[in-house]
């Protein structure tokens, strides 16, 4: 019979570590698991190209954004690290591995075999402190991804805006030279007549060849905004160009207060902050925990000769006293700067709308100023001095002065026009974290107190 309770322990500590355990998930854990199976449904980092959104003339500015995401190499780096961390949560809540033992003695020959299993036990309440930090670390994780998709897609309507107007800036460029070949010809048919003089001729060239200059300049940073966009959707240098939308998309106008009541609700960086403040608090709570002993048990069985099973015990004691102050302060410490950082950055996020939302007012009043009074009587301006210089009223400099003024209102305009969309990108996508239509982030993200205890 003895030796069938031998047997019957040696078969169970086989079966034990031949087909291992299972561990109980906390209720962190399993919500934690929840909100990445909801995101992995929707995304996948750096997928099959084939499957990726059709990059297309005919496909819009949402085409681009869906590419952008899921290609993008940062997101897929902050998707790996959220995983990690989830991952980590169950690694920290888990039972240490159990031991196998042995014990023998020998003098002439083997008088004495004990194998046993050996388990170590952390303190009570060690390990649901443990995944307690390990969960709030992975919420940290989760803003970080949402942050890198928001800023993959501010990146993309960046680099899209600012090709886009380039491409408006040289139009009116090339339609200026154009003016501008007129007005030297006008220079020209007034010289021969008598009514000027070649310094009219001469200005004009200077006029054209400095602008001639100026759309060269801007034709050649075109390959620049370009690699700037194919970076924003992650194509390499040896990738081919993507084609621009063949219709420019612009930004809706927006309600300043609601979107600064959005970014205290859901502004990824503004949550990532006071994740780090829960992570410091179930760090504290840890820290706590390590004046608490941790024990070890087990069993060994005598082979040869009885009593057949010995027991043991092992417990720690946590004696540096010094050592555990210093653990507790410096959690505490931790804890107070998190609590800080997420002040400060409550405080800058109230900063940076105030200034965004006084740009928006003060782009939406130049545009109006320069769409409704400043180009239309610029024109009628040159108008009147092209009519003035071909009855000798205006000389040739008040007419090249009454062109350039037409010209840098017309500038004036695509520059406040591009400050408008990528303003409205920055204030909708990086101040207020409202993502862009389809992103694979949680509708709600995760709770988290953005009370700062400080």
């Amino acid at each position: 019979m003895k030796r069938l309770c031998q047997l019957l322990l040696a078969g169970l500590a086989i079966a034990v570590i031949g087909t291992g355990c299972r561990g109980t998930p906390t209720a962190g854990e399993q919500s934690a698991r929840r909100d990445f199976a909801a995101v992995a449904a929707r995304y996948q980092p750096r997928p099959d190209p084939r499957t990726l959104p059709v990059l297309a003339p005919a496909a819009g500015l949402s085409n681009l954004l869906a590419y952008a995401v899921l290609d993008s190499p940062a997101v897929a780096a902050a998707f790996a690290d959220w995983a990690a961390a989830v991952e980590r949560i169950t690694v920290e809540r888990s039972l240490p591995d159990p031991k196998l033992t042995f014990q023998a003695y020998i003098q002439d020959k083997l008088t004495s075999l004990m194998p046993g299993l050996m388990q170590d036990l952390p303190g009570p309440g060690k390990l649901p402190a443990a995944a307690a930090v390990a969960t709030a670390e992975s919420r940290s994780k989760y803003f970080a991804f949402e942050s890198a998709v928001l800023q993959t897609a501010f990146d993309l309507k960046s680099a899209y805006y600012n090709l886009h107007f380039l491409d408006e800036r040289i139009r009116i460029n090339r339609q200026t030279l154009a003016l501008l070949a007129s007005l030297e010809s006008l220079a020209r048919s007034q010289n021969e007549v008598g009514r000027a003089t070649l310094q009219d001729v001469y200005r004009a060239q200077i006029e054209r060849d400095q602008l001639t200059t100026t759309v060269t300049n801007l034709e050649d940073s075109r390959q620049m905004l370009l690699a700037q966009f194919k970076a924003a959707l992650g194509l390499t240098h040896d990738q081919p160009d993507p084609p621009l939308p063949a219709t420019f998309e612009s930004s809706p106008d927006v309600n300043a207060d609601d979107l600064l009541a959005a970014g205290f609700a859901r502004n990824p960086r503004l949550l990532a902050a006071a994740a780090e403040v829960r992570v410091a608090e179930a760090s504290l709570a840890q820290a706590r925990l390590s004046r608490v002993p941790d024990f070890s048990a087990g069993l060994q069985a005598e082979v040869y000769h009885p009593p057949f099973y010995w027991p043991q015990a092992n417990m720690t004691l946590p004696i540096w006293r010094d050592k555990i102050a210093a653990e507790i302060a410096a959690a505490q410490a931790d804890k107070t700067a998190a609590a800080a950082r997420l002040t400060t950055e409550q405080i800058n996020l109230a900063v940076d709308f105030a200034a965004r939302a006084y740009d928006y007012r003060e782009i939406t009043r130049n545009l109006a100023l320069l769409e409704n009074q400043l180009i239309p009587k610029s024109r009628q301006s040159l108008e009147i001095a092209r009519a003035g210089y071909l009855s000798g009223q205006v000389d040739f400099f008040n007419l090249l002065d009454a062109e350039r003024t037409w010209l840098n209102f017309q500038l004036d305009d695509v520059q406040e026009r591009t400050r408008r969309e990528i303003n409205l990108a920055d204030l909708s996508l990086t101040i207020a974290g409202v993502p862009p239509a389809g992103a694979p982030v949680l509708a709600a993200p995760p709770a988290v107190s953005l009370a700062s205890p400080l």
